[in-house]
């Protein structure tokens, strides 16, 4: 009588990655969809549910918050007539169903309401500020992504076959405290050093170049140090490779090793976290803008939030989803075409 021998480990990886991706290309083809068109309608449809609840979410903000919006966006100096007719100017008199009825409907219009505050319709408000937020965070995204990749590519290179072992463990001490301070931390020490102790750069504002070296430092200090960490961990795991090994053995210069050979390897998880970094880079401008004063999305939501101008608040939240979910869908979009595999299992 004889045996099957047991497949390895690898072969049933691949064997079950295989099946599934028979079954989801059996499931297309009924439908009738290519492999690219159905993974960009699941994308989609994500993000719209995603977008969706975040829609409700904002609406039911005003009603979830105690207390009268429009009473305290104008104060309490304001005449009940006022207040009556500043309601009636929001639409806040109708039912709840009319007016979600009517902030669906001004989302679809491009009239995402009036600011209670302002006294100013909330989209002029998000189209004036959005380029100084989005430059904030693009910026700090570049200055992160630029020096993370050389510092995590030497870091691994240095720690390779497990030399330097208390420099390892520094490096990943330093960047373990740079991860876990907040950035709006960090922008306070960056204040105290930089602007008031030596007097090098502005503590505060917008409009210099200058202006712009403190937060975007500081917005860009914990996601480098989280890249850093990234990079050398998938670089260290591509140096043991086999063709790397190989690639040694030839003689070929480090430079053409390290560059040519090792760092495309590394390209998808760096894209995977790189996406996920700006998204939250986007987000994080929040505190940054208010602690530095910069006339951006982040600052006008902090300012409205305690005013409880919610038609303002509900704008910028609306925005910033679809900044994050934009930025996820382009990502997931580009690793699907750079390695078609990470999207071979879905159905």
């Amino acid at each position: 009588m004889t045996t099957t021998p047991p497949l390895a480990t690898a072969d049933v990886v691949d064997t079950t990655t295989a099946a599934l991706a028979a079954r989801a290309e059996e499931r297309r083809l009924r439908r009738g969809l290519t492999p690219r068109t159905a993974f960009l309608l699941r994308r989609l449809g994500r993000l719209v549910v995603s977008l969706a609840v975040v829609i409700m979410a904002s609406f039911l903000l005003m009603y979830l918050v105690p207390g009268d919006p429009v009473r305290a966006a104008l104060g309490q100096s304001a005449t009940p007539e006022l207040v009556e007719a500043t309601r009636i100017q929001l639409g806040l008199d109708k039912s709840m169903p009319e007016q979600f009825l009517r902030f669906i409907g001004g989302l679809f219009t491009g009239d995402l309401g009036t600011s209670v505050r302002l006294q100013r319709p909330v989209a002029d408000v998000i189209a004036q500020r959005f380029p100084t937020t989005l430059l904030l965070a693009v910026l700090a995204f570049v200055i992160a992504v630029v020096g993370a990749l050389p510092a995590g590519i030497g870091a691994a290179v240095l720690a390779r076959s497990g030399r330097r072992r208390g420099l390892s463990m520094a490096v990943s001490a330093v960047l373990g405290i740079l991860i876990a301070v907040p950035s709006f931390l960090l922008a306070v020490g960056l204040i105290s050093l930089f602007a008031v102790r030596l007097g090098w750069l502005p503590a505060a504002g917008w409009g210099a170049p200058a202006d712009a070296v403190l937060p975007v430092i500081a917005l860009a200090i914990g996601p480098m140090a989280y890249l850093v960490r990234i990079v050398q961990v998938e670089m260290l795991a591509v140096l043991d490779t086999t063709y790397m090994t190989t690639a040694r053995a030839k003689r070929l210069p480090r430079r053409l090793i390290h560059l040519r050979h090792a760092l495309p390897n590394i390209v998808t998880a760096t894209l995977t976290v790189g996406g996920m970094i700006l998204a939250g880079l986007t987000a994080a401008t929040v505190l940054i803008e208010a602690v530095f004063a910069i006339p951006g999305l982040g600052s006008i939501m902090v300012s409205s939030v305690g005013a409880k101008d919610y038609p303002m608040v509900q704008g910028v939240v609306i925005v910033y989803a679809l900044i994050v979910l934009g930025v996820n869908l382009v990502v997931d979009v580009i690793l699907a075409t750079i390695d078609p595999r990470s999207s071979i299992t879905e159905g």
